[in-house]
């Protein structure tokens, strides 16, 4: 009876170990240009988009982080969008007054800017967290070094994004092709929206672990737009059926890839490099009736 034990744990000793299965991979939603994102479709508006959106991530559980311009659109349609935005519970953070583009406006500008849009967004519980319009943090490096060091002083961190298919490119093309009611041409742009992602997601995993040998905690860039509300609901399917775990953003950035988001340190934010797959359409999709 001894040696059947023995042999029996022999046996199991030779045989190999079952595979640990790798984690999920995660990603972290950020919907950017709060409270509006033109253009609309005939009977939509910035109210109606983002409840839509908000609508969307209720359903699929999944957390997001809103990053808000106070000085564009109308000013009774921007406070009610933004406070449903923050009664929903949805994070908000700062994205600029007015959108400025930081190479072309100058540290001083840029940061009175981002001060400017925080007194505005306070009611709204604005996070101290920035996420550059354009994602432009200054070609000039003393401009960069700059803003990161007001930022520091202020107590900011930085949204960085390492995931972007170039979403807001689909919502002009999506207004015009609703006003022509050319259905097909929507269906279309529906498929390769999802492709875009697809696409998108699969590049930055294999950037990721060809880099790092592992995924790194993703963060998406979204736009408040028409068409992003209208694809939400299959997108965040996609991304489900790709393996993916919603996260917090905060949660995201706490992974050590992202520790240039402390502008305190060297800048520019991290990103991860690739080829992109997919071309976002352009004005040749439903083109506007040329004027005589």
């Amino acid at each position: 009876m001894k040696h059947l034990r023995l042999l029996a744990a022999a046996l199991l000793a030779a045989l190999p170990l079952p595979a640990c299965a790798a984690p999920a991979p995660q990603i972290a939603l950020t919907f950017d240009d709060l409270p509006s994102h033109p253009p609309y479709p005939a009977g939509e508006t910035p109210g109606s988009v983002v409840a839509s959106i908000m609508a969307a991530l209720k359903q699929a559980r999944a957390p997001a982080f809103g990053f808000a311009n106070a000085g564009k659109g109308r000013p009774d349609e921007r406070e009610a969008v933004l406070a449903h935005w923050h009664a929903a519970g949805f994070a908000l953070g700062n994205h600029g007054y007015t959108h400025l583009d930081l190479d072309k406006v100058g540290a001083d500008a840029f940061v009175a800017e981002i001060d400017r849009n925080r007194t505005a967004l306070a009611p709204y519980g604005m996070k101290p967290l920035l996420r550059y319009p354009f994602l432009a943090e200054g070609k000039d490096p003393a401009v960069r070094d700059a803003v990161r060091k007001a930022l520091a002083e202020r107590g900011y961190r930085i949204a960085g994004v390492s995931l972007s298919f170039d979403d807001w490119a689909w919502n002009a093309p999506y207004a015009r092709c609703a006003a022509q009611g050319n259905a097909a041409a929507i269906a279309d742009l529906e498929t390769r929206y999802l492709e875009a992602a697809r696409s998108d997601a699969q590049a930055a995993r294999e950037a990721s672990k060809a880099r790092f040998g592992r995924d790194v905690p993703y963060v998406l860039l979204l736009h408040v737009g028409a068409f992003d509300a209208r694809m939400l609901p299959r997108l965040l399917a996609l991304y489900r059926e790709m393996g993916f775990r919603f996260i917090p953003l905060e949660q995201a950035q706490r992974d050590k890839f992202y520790a240039a988001t402390d502008p305190a340190k060297p800048g520019p934010t991290p990103a991860l490099f690739r080829s992109k797959q997919l071309s976002p359409p352009d004005d040749e999709v439903c083109p506007a009736p040329q004027r005589p």
